[in-house]
């Protein structure tokens, strides 16, 4: 944690480039909103208490998607440029009980890619300059568009200016160094000189980048440190450039997982959240889907086609094909599938089958329990060793209230059988296939819910003797 810091997050803009009615830090690469990218590297810095979200552009819905990371809110309420932003900022400190920190570090909310080595190394130089202003800076390929850094020498970390695109001369449009808009500011320095920030640009906008001029020319250092990939600070403008900050940050997954012994056939065919964890030797199968949270053990495998979204998944564990699972724990050893669909709070037991076409919902399977085939089990609790034949299933829903299946150890319920709860079967007892079962069976009992076979000898054959007439 860094002491004497703290840290501004600018997400008041709109995103108009987008053609989007969402907030352009709200729209998701790597299974979450670029904001919620950012506050992360902030947060292995800083608590969150001394992280200030700058909101403005749909303000509520911003912070209702990401206040459980527990930030601070600024508000912007109209969009007047990054340096209207700041002075923001400087009015919360003056009107709130917050403590001014020393030292204030300022990053985009639309820059998902920033890597907290990126930042820390920004305030380390900032530390060790004994800086006003430090600047990130990168180099892109082409750095048309974007504001140039120019430097006092070309081996020197202090800057003199940092100029527009449109406002540069013939002679500085061969800079290649660009700004990446994260900065580290001596708060007291940038305090002192927003009030002097002027509109009279192209876009009639309060511009932080600014008060870089305005300290060079006090005789304050400011100074640049150079990232070492230009797109960790790059953000995105369109949906096209923010899929290629998607494909970058699911790559970079994958590679930290098979870094960690992961075999992963078909990298480029996976979509794997960067919040994903799998443990050694397991193998990720082309075309598998690993969303949100989800962790996977050692040792297991997940087969072609499966999505698989906020779920903890054991060692030793088997995903067929296409199976889906949302919000579920699978036990180690367990069996899945094919086809198989887990709901949320579905908890497969160690070495149990959930087989092909099965859905579970809100369900407890014990160790070593099977339903192999074509079922349903929703709101249930099924104990240990139980068979559950093709087709049965649970009838959990009245209309109006949900309702508890109890099926105890060692169970076997017979294929085509329908469990009308509330009800439960007790241990080591039987249901015959195709049993309607609305009362409780005792322990060690044989259920029939079906009616008697009547036989009527020689029906069909007279049957089609009058069709012939």
């Amino acid at each position: 944690m860094l002491d004497g810091f703290s840290i501004a997050i600018m997400a008041a803009g709109k995103g108009t480039r987008l053609k989007s009615k969402r907030p352009k830090v709200l729209h998701e690469i790597g299974g979450r909103a670029l904001l919620l990218h950012v506050i992360a590297a902030a947060k292995r810095l800083v608590p969150a208490e001394r992280i200030y979200t700058i909101i403005g552009h749909e303000a509520e819905r911003v912070r209702a998607a990401v206040e459980a990371a527990g930030v601070r809110f600024v508000l912007q309420p109209e969009q007047r440029g990054t340096g209207h932003a700041m002075q923001m900022v400087k009015a919360y400190f003056a009107l709130s009980s917050d403590i001014t920190p020393e030292n204030l570090l300022v990053l985009s909310g639309d820059v998902p890619l920033i890597r907290t080595e990126t930042i820390e190394a920004v305030c380390t130089m900032h530390l060790k300059e004994a800086a006003a202003m430090t600047i990130l800076t990168a180099v892109p390929p082409d750095p048309t568009g974007y504001g140039r850094v120019l430097r006092r020498k070309a081996d020197g970390v202090e800057v003199t200016a940092i100029v527009e695109q449109k406002a540069l001369t013939q002679e500085q449009r061969d800079a290649k160094e660009i700004n990446s808009g994260i900065y580290c500011f001596r708060t007291q320095a940038l305090f002192a000189r927003l009030d002097s920030l002027s509109t009279n640009n192209a876009h009639g906008e309060f511009y932080l980048t600014d008060v870089a001029a305005m300290l060079v020319a006090d005789g304050e250092r400011v100074v640049a440190v150079q990232a070492e990939s230009v797109d960790e600070v790059l953000g995105a403008n369109t949906i096209a450039e923010m899929m290629h900050l998607d494909r970058a940050m699911r790559a970079a997954a994958a590679h930290r997982l098979m870094a960690q012994g992961v075999t992963i056939f078909r990298p480029d065919t996976c979509v794997i959240d960067a919040e994903v964890e799998v443990g050694p030797d397991t193998v990720i199968e082309p075309y598998v889907q690993l969303l949100g949270a989800t962790r996977i053990g050692s040792d297991s495998r997940v087969r072609s086609y499966s999505v698989v979204q906020d779920s903890m998944i054991g060692s030793g564990v088997l995903v067929r094909n296409g199976c889906v699972l949302d919000g579920a724990e699978v036990a180690d050893g367990a069996v899945l599938g094919p086809y198989a669909h887990l709901r949320p709070e579905s908890r497969i037991g160690e070495g149990a089958h959930i087989g092909n076409f099965v859905e579970t919902k809100k369900v407890r399977v014990g160790r070593g329990s099977k339903a192999n085939h074509l079922n349903y089990l929703g709101d249930a609790e099924i104990g240990e060793g139980v068979n559950i034949g093709a087709g049965a299933i649970t009838c959990n829903y009245d209309g109006v209230h949900k309702h508890l299946t109890r099926i105890e150890d060692g169970v076997f319920v017979g294929s085509d059988s329908t469990l009308v709860a509330p009800v439960t079967l007790g241990t080591g007892s039987y249901v015959a296939a195709g049993s309607c079962i609305t009362q409780d069976v005792p322990e060690g009992a044989l259920a029939l819910g079906r009616s008697r076979q009547v036989n009527k000898p020689d029906w069909a054959t007279r049957r089609a003797a009058r069709r012939s007439q």
